[in-house]
């Protein structure tokens, strides 16, 4: 896990790219993440290189020629390496090579990169919550069908 302080631009780069794209259909949070989303795929950027080139499917480039969807949450507290990353069931059709996770606090003070997990492999190593169901590891009520992989499990870069 990597700490990244989040900078004034980094912030407000976030915010106008969160005004001009409003809110996803299917938004779990209805728009209220995309900043966060934003600061996210700014600290994955400046971990792994790389272009960021924001599509439907993926987020980022690196040099190789790998995609990268990147999937941040909010936080008010240091993320622990026995908390989940997680990835919703709607978003299991995007192209991407990789998916790649990022704390974001919710005074965007501060970020964590966690790692990153090729696509393929967190479907099949991941698992399945359904909506309304109790984790049974931290009793949060699934809000929608996601894919859930404890932060342990990610690898530092790929």
């Amino acid at each position: 896990m990597i700490e990244v302080t989040i900078t004034d631009d980094m912030l407000l780069t976030a915010r106008d790219k969160a005004s001009e794209m409003g809110t996803l259909h299917n938004s779990i949070t209805r728009g209220g993440g995309n900043i966060a989303g934003f600061i996210g795929e700014a600290i994955a950027q400046k971990v792994l290189g790389g272009v960021l080139n924001n599509t439907y499917d993926y987020d980022l480039v690196l040099d190789d020629g790998t995609t990268v969807d990147v999937k941040t949450k909010q936080t008010s507290v240091e993320p622990k390496d026995s908390y989940d990353c997680s990835i919703s069931a709607f978003n299991t059709k995007q192209k991407c090579d990789m998916y790649c996770f990022v704390r974001v606090k919710i005074d965007y003070s501060v970020g964590w990169y966690l790692g990153v997990y090729g696509k393929e492999a967190y479907m099949k190593d991941a698992d399945y919550m359904e909506k309304g169901t109790t984790d049974p590891f931290n009793g949060y009520v699934v809000k929608s069908n996601c894919y859930n992989l404890k932060i342990k499990n990610l690898k530092e870069k790929q």
